[in-house]
């Protein structure tokens, strides 16, 4: 019993353990999922503070330059009102005007164009180049109206040098107020592909420089058919448009791919600059960190659980040893039948119950007549064959759940019989009789009939007072017994209550046949 309890308290901590193993995963998972998200969060947290980084930087390149060249216009525009500037030698004049002109590796073309559009000065050329610019958009709107400032106009393709460009102009205004003329300057678009490929945002990521009527200037990646593109009526430019600076994440209409965009209105100028990171690109390095922890964490967790699984495979191996010891412990080992112990423990239970419900309860004692002599005369083995025959019989002659069938010592046996009287007792002995009488000893070759046990039978009755103890019916069903053997064997005789309440001691035994 004392190997019992220690199993039952190893499986008791067993089982915390599988328990622990099943938890181990979880908590391992879970606690992989918050450094996950963290891990997530400072990539973006990064990506952010790089596109906003890079978005200043990028704005105030663009800035200074523009300022720059607006400067020389600015100056041209000043010196044409230089006194006698229209009689001075044309190289004079050219220096006059573009004294204070800024010249740099991607500055297209400056011209000064009059009221009709034809070039009377070039920066780059004395005699000027010869052209008519009255049907480009940048002059007809200052011709159309005064007082517009620097107009930056849509990117064109310049007729001197077939190079793309973008206009910057200013209106000439006579001395009457009229339209007298513009002054261009042009940016080659090259500028932006030198300043915008300098940056590396990742496969996906890119850079747009926009109007804010919505045509694109520039694209880096550089795709010559996204040049001069209007996409003013895309959800991502409304937004632009509408909030001048900021940043969100959506989807591009150009190639469908998800971006976080960082954007911003250039100072005051008609010029929306974002910078856009391909959400697959910032979540890169935070993915193969997640694959690799991911991948860990799987792996440990099915290691914890191939564990668990083996550990509990364990456990119910041990648990089904515990099941075979503990039945084992309570079983007699050659006839199967319950053993002493296991009869003593239900049969105390039995008399609990019979004295607490008021239910009667009947115990038969059966021994086999002779055994001696067939141990003597055909062997151990053969007395062991009529042991097992008798185990038969005896399970054959009771059906009921609660009803017990046991082997107490040597060749006696006990019925236990619960919420039996003694006339259902009886029956079960008669029962008894008729199997033993089919019981055949083909070891010994010996037929049924040769086989024969003597039954004592002993029953009581609980009185109305509950607390009174019932008799002791092993002593009584022994005593029967004797009877029954003394008076002949193959036989059962029952100890008879007195006609009395059955109270301590009101048994007497009584001979029947």
């Amino acid at each position: 019993m004392n190997v019992l309890r220690r199993a039952g308290s190893w499986l008791r901590s067993a089982r915390t353990w599988i328990a622990l193993g099943v938890l181990a995963p979880l908590g391992m998972v879970v606690t992989s999922g918050l450094m996950l998200a963290d891990l997530r969060r400072d990539a973006w947290d990064s990506a952010d503070q790089t596109s906003r980084n890079l978005l200043q930087v990028l704005e105030r390149d663009i800035v200074r330059n523009i300022e720059m060249y607006d400067l020389s216009i600015r100056a041209a525009v000043d010196n044409l009102k230089v006194p006698g500037l229209t009689e001075a030698d044309p190289r004079l004049r050219q220096l006059i005007l573009f004294d204070r002109a800024a010249t740099a590796r991607d500055m297209g073309v400056m011209l000064i164009l009059n009221e009709e559009g034809d070039v009377v000065a070039d920066i780059a050329a004395v005699p000027p180049r010869k052209g008519n610019y009255a049907d480009r958009e940048y002059f007809q709107v200052h011709q159309a109206s005064a007082g517009l400032g620097l107009h930056v106009g849509r990117p064109i393709v310049s007729r001197l040098d077939g190079e793309r460009m973008l206009p910057f102009s200013r209106r000439i205004d006579r001395p009457d107020g009229s339209f007298g003329g513009v002054v261009l300057g042009t940016v080659k678009l090259s500028y932006f592909t030198h300043l915008f490929s300098e940056i590396d945002l990742g496969p996906g990521g890119a850079i747009n420089l926009y109007l804010t009527d919505g045509t694109r200037i520039m694209r880096y990646p550089y795709v010559e058919a996204d040049l001069g593109a209007n996409i003013a009526q895309a959800p991502t430019f409304r937004r632009f448009l509408r909030e001048g600076r900021g940043s969100f994440v959506s989807t591009s209409v150009r190639d469908g791919v998800e971006r976080s965009y960082k954007f911003t209105r250039i100072g005051t100028l008609p010029l929306i600059l974002n910078v856009a990171l391909s959400t697959k690109d910032v979540e890169a390095d935070w993915a193969a960190k997640a694959t690799i922890i991911g991948g860990i964490v799987l792996a440990l967790c099915g290691l914890t659980i191939a564990l668990s699984l083996l550990f509990g495979r364990e456990l119910r191996r041990r648990e089904a040893m515990r099941a075979e010891m503990a039945a084992l412990s309570r079983t007699d080992a050659l006839t199967g039948l319950p053993n002493r112990r296991c009869f003593e423990d239900m049969y105390q239970r039995a008399l609990d119950a019979a004295r607490r419900d008021g239910h009667p309860l009947s115990l038969l004692i059966v021994d086999a007549d002779h055994f001696k002599r067939f141990n003597d005369q055909y062997g151990h083995p053969v007395g062991d064959a009529v042991l097992q025959g008798l185990a038969r019989s005896l399970s054959a002659s009771v059906h009921r759940p609660q009803d017990l069938a046991s082997r107490i010592g040597g060749e006696e046996f006990a019925v236990l019989l619960p919420e039996t009287d003694e006339a259902g007792a009886r029956r079960v002995a008669d029962t008894i009789h008729a199997e033993v009488a089919k019981l055949p000893v083909p070891s010994a070759g010996l037929g049924a009939g040769v086989v024969t046990v003597s039954i004592g039978l002993a029953a009581a009755r609980p009185s109305g007072d509950r607390s009174a103890p019932l008799p002791d019916l092993y002593r009584l069903a022994d005593g029967a017994l004797y009877e029954a053997k003394t008076g002949g064997r193959n036989q059962t005789r029952s100890a008879a209550p007195s006609p009395a309440p059955l109270q301590r001691g009101a048994l007497q035994l009584v001979k029947t046949s």
